[in-house]
């Protein structure tokens, strides 16, 4: 394995896959790091997409983005905070018409399941790459363990402006597999996926997962917005933060996405990890271990 121009080159390919230089946006983050480490694991060439990449790569630096570009055929395309967020489908629809004049045949877009303020975003992408496949993933479970809700569940109680809504949560590595999968085999041009995992829980429900896996009380307790953004507040997390986060909680948990899909069961050709599952795994870490609600 050598560098050349930032792309991780072999001659290994398994017999679905195709030679590609694949560019993962967002490669820092939480989907786009295990994405890059399984291209890295296949042998895929890949360029990691970051402000702190060689070279580097900035949605709002449109300087960065013809060497982040050069010479890739496929795209990963992860947009934070949320395709939601004013101006997202117009920089979405820039880059990708700068991705297809320089080559690029394959994008694949992470959304949210049932977001209806992604659709912008999802046509931009549909009218300017030949080849593209929408990712539409319900909640992730490592929101307990790799995100905001971290401290809750360290403090034992769980606030979420969720109500009694059902959610079929959708463990990353899962994720991470499959949209490998779609960057680097043929047949997923032109298809949306709704990937969620295989059963669908209230969160009173995961509380008692979660509960089981730590061997200690964790609590559900569904919230108003003031009541999650306060929760947020105890760990250090500013109201600027919490409250658009909230908002958009409070707008997909409202009961649309509860219904269970197969489609990540079919991308993986293999069972999908359950809530339970990732819950004992993670609580194997230690990583939920009860704090001290003042220094979470």
């Amino acid at each position: 394995m050598f560098r050349l121009n930032d792309l991780r080159l072999t001659t290994f390919m398994t017999s679905r896959e195709k030679p590609r230089k694949v560019l993962v946006t967002g490669a820092t983050g939480r989907t786009g790091s295990r994405i890059v480490d399984r291209l890295a694991a296949r042998g895929v060439a890949y360029r990691a997409g970051s402000r702190i990449g060689d070279p580097r790569f900035d949605w709002h630096d449109r300087l960065s983005w013809p060497a982040a570009l050069n010479g890739i055929d496929a795209v990963y395309l992860c947009y934070a905070p949320d395709l939601a967020a004013p101006g997202a489908a117009e920089l979405i629809g820039e880059f990708t018409a700068a991705a297809a004049a320089a080559g690029v045949r394959h994008a694949v877009l992470l959304t949210g399941r049932g977001e209806a303020g992604a659709e912008r975003a999802i046509k931009a992408v549909q009218s300017n790459i030949s080849e593209w496949t929408i990712l539409q993933a319900s909640w992730f479970a490592q929101n307990f363990s790799e995100h905001v809700l971290l401290g809750p569940i360290q403090r034992g109680r769980l606030l979420l402006p969720a109500g009694e809504v059902h959610e079929p949560t959708i463990d990353l590595d899962d994720f991470a597999d499959a949209a490998v999968n779609v960057l680097t085999e043929d047949g997923h041009a032109g298809r949306t996926y709704e990937l969620t995992g295989p059963e669908s829980l209230s969160f009173a429900q995961m509380a008692q997962r979660l509960s089981a896996a730590t061997g200690r009380e964790i609590s559900y307790h569904a919230s108003d917005v003031a009541e999650f953004v306060a929760d947020l507040a105890i760990a250090g997390i500013p109201a600027e933060d919490a409250v658009p986060l909230a908002e958009m909680l409070s707008s997909i948990f409202d009961g649309r996405n509860a219904e269970v899909s197969e489609d990540l069961a079919a991308i993986l050709g293999r069972p999908t990890r359950s809530f339970a599952e990732y819950a004992n795994a993670a609580a194997s870490t230690g990583l939920w271990h009860a704090s001290d609600p003042a220094g979470v």
